[in-house]
């Protein structure tokens, strides 16, 4: 299946019959595949006016217990920002999908991952984080898509499932679960049902009093870090050895980043490769480890270095660190990931790695 079809489907399997979106390249094959599917199944399919819209009317979906999931590309998401904000501060499980372009602006339709920052940092105003998962095939995209919306009901957040204009569009076997329609949405302690027979509910992100707000916040910020004391995935690479270079990469360039530390090992160079399968919360301290027994990094990205910093962060000045880094809808080849893994080996004392 393409990427984009994958995904969707996935989203039928685990239960998702509502899909509220705008179509923009490179993901657009996400709207048109549920455009077809979603009648099929007695589902809605809504094609909005505009992002902006789309944003509410998920979060009028999950306001009633609904599975909901949209789906856009850069542009389209940054204009969803104030309703992400919303849907964060009332707590409602939505998976939003992000098959990145090219940017800033209006940039361009080929792939890149140029959004790791507004994803694990800056997604809307406020003061809130959201679990985002970063897939490296199309089978990932489908397991992934599944988790999303475990995730997302689990913790009452929206689940963002960031992927890349590769990912969108390339083709691949896959594995589907087999139930078509999987398991609704648990809300009966919480979504707006109607009130005969119980006390009425409130599902908002407005909080006039600022001891209540300062409360909701930090209510949200532990769950944030139950997320990540339970949640974070990542992939370590021939890392069981201690390692000359250490390559972190995250989505389709961690893919291509595999081939080269392929090619690197067959040389006989001890080289591994670290990829946070959860950009956020991301992988601190399994990262860290790893360092710990590297006498360098290698950090290779499609865009001018957004995961650098968490990369930093987890060294904490142990070790230098290099960029590679490609932009614009160029993808780093593995010949040329593998030139810089010998450049960066090349900065090393002799003899490496006792």
């Amino acid at each position: 299946m393409k990427g984009n079809e994958a995904i969707a489907e996935a989203a039928i399997r685990a239960g998702c019959l509502h899909f509220f979106g705008y179509p923009i390249t490179p993901q657009s094959e996400i709207p048109e595949y549920l455009s077809r599917r979603l009648p099929e199944l007695g589902g809605c399919y809504v094609q909005s006016e505009s992002e902006v819209a789309t944003s509410h009317m998920i979060y009028g979906a999950a306001g009633v217990g609904t599975k909901v999931m949209t789906s856009s590309s850069s542009p389209g998401i940054s204009l969803m920002a104030e309703g992400i904000s919303y849907l964060a501060g009332a707590e409602l499980p939505v998976v939003i999908v992000n098959i990145m372009r090219a940017g800033p602006g209006l940039g361009g339709i080929l792939p890149a991952q140029s959004d790791y920052a507004q994803t694990t940092r800056g997604m809307a105003h406020g003061d809130f984080r959201l679990i985002a998962l970063a897939p490296a095939s199309v089978q990932e995209a489908v397991d992934l898509t599944i988790l999303a919306f475990d995730l997302a009901e689990k913790y009452r957040t929206p689940v963002i499932l960031a992927g890349d204009g590769v990912i969108g569009q390339m083709m691949e076997p896959v594995v589907l679960p087999e139930a078509t329609v999987g398991p609704p949405l648990k809300a009966d302690d919480w979504a707006l049902t109607g009130c005969v027979g119980r006390k009425p509910r409130k599902v908002s992100s407005m909080f006039l009093d600022p001891d209540e707000l300062n409360a909701h916040n930090f209510k949200l910020k532990a769950r944030f870090a139950e997320i990540a004391r339970n949640e974070t995935r990542f992939e370590a690479y021939a890392c069981d050895e201690p390692l000359d270079l250490l390559v972190t990469s995250f989505g389709i360039s961690a893919r291509i980043c595999r081939s080269a530390v392929d090619a690197a090992r067959s040389e006989g160079l001890k080289v591994g490769l670290f990829r946070p399968i959860t950009i956020s919360p991301f992988p601190m301290d399994a990262l860290r480890e790893i360092i710990g027994r590297s006498q360098r990094v290698l950090d290779v990205e499609m865009n001018t270095g957004q995961m650098l910093h968490d990369v930093e962060m987890a060294a904490q000045g142990r070790c230098p660190i290099d960029f590679f880094g490609r932009c614009g809808g160029l993808i780093p080849s593995a010949e040329g990931i593998l030139e810089q893994i010998r450049a960066s080996l090349a900065q090393l004392p002799k003899g490496g790695v006792p």
